[in-house]
């Protein structure tokens, strides 16, 4: 009698441990934490980490040097896969828009956060939108958040509340079923192809980060980009948004984007040429003709995200 009594206990203490296991780990609430080359980087729990895009060497032996074993992109631009191989890390790029997180592709992130070798990173270009909202979704499914956490969680990551669709991943995603997560597959791309049109604008959102540092240094070419030439710069943004008017999927968005491409164009050629004669002319005259060339383009870009690219 005695023994079954042992044994009864001994398998209701190993069915409490079964569950204890089963259940998210308690975590504390996200934690800035500081990585070489990334930005905006956060502790969201034992298991995730979330910022911006790691760039070069010091970033992926940080991340390493975390424990991270899978880095997840959100973003739209090819991930570095083989700096990450170096460090023996493996991507996984599960692109999504600024529009929000789709729910099927949310169920892909959320499994791939799972079932892949742990800690997870996730990242999208600068980790303050589209990265921190794959994240919640994570924290949801993975980490037994609640949505009144991930609705806090972006905005401590400082996510625009002008992205509705990426806020509605905090608010109302919830987590997926089993069988959900079954049809999700396994199939985890370490480099996905995305659209012409969004490869156009990863590579305008690039050009533009660069005008954005050398405009930190007076336009002169600065920081990561000491090579980079402003008035270059602004060229190939000229370029970027020419080519764009050209693709397929640019004109099946209607006459207002394509107007609003034309203009993007135009403002763009106006800045080479301002930043073109501040190199020649370095003279406060020629400084505040660039400063406001910058200024009309920076709002031209935002008016054109808040109509076509944030709903």
């Amino acid at each position: 009698m005695l023994a079954k009594k042992t044994s009864a206990g001994h398998g209701l203490g190993s069915m409490l441990i079964v569950t204890m296991l089963a259940l998210p780990a308690q975590a504390g609430p996200p934690e800035r934490i500081e990585l070489p080359r990334i930005e905006n980087a956060f502790r969201l729990g034992p298991r995730l980490y979330s910022g911006g895009e790691p760039r070069g060497e010091e970033a992926f032996a940080a991340l390493k040097a975390l424990g991270v074993r899978t880095v997840i992109s959100v973003d739209g631009a090819t991930p570095d896969v083989e700096m990450a191989r170096k460090f023996g890390i493996r991507y996984a790029h599960l692109p999504i828009g600024y529009d929000g997180v789709p729910r099927e592709q949310a169920i892909r992130i959320v499994k791939a956060a799972r079932t892949l070798p742990g800690p997870v990173f996730v990242h999208c270009h600068h980790g303050k939108h589209r990265g921190p909202a794959a994240a919640a979704a994570c924290g949801l499914a993975n980490e037994g958040w609640t949505h009144e956490q991930a609705a806090s969680w972006l905005e401590q990551a400082g996510t625009d509340p002008g992205y509705r669709g990426l806020l509605a991943a905090a608010r109302e995603f919830n987590p997926p079923s089993p069988e959900e997560l079954d049809r999700a597959g396994s199939d985890f791309p370490e480099r996905a192809k995305v659209p012409a049109l969004v490869d156009m604008m990863v590579r305008i959102d690039g050009r533009w980060d660069h005008l954005k540092d050398a405009r930190k240094a007076g336009f002169r070419a600065s920081g990561d980009h000491l090579d980079a030439d402003p008035p270059h710069e602004a060229l190939q943004l000229v370029e970027h948004f020419r080519e764009s008017r050209r693709l397929d999927e640019a004109r099946s968005r209607g006459d207002d984007f394509a107007r609003k491409l034309e203009s993007a164009e135009a403002e763009a050629e106006s800045l080479r040429k301002a930043l073109r004669n501040l190199a020649d002319h370095p003279d406060p005259t020629a400084a505040r003709a660039a400063e406001d060339a910058f200024a009309v383009m920076s709002r031209g870009c935002t008016d054109c995200h808040s109509r076509h690219r944030d709903r």
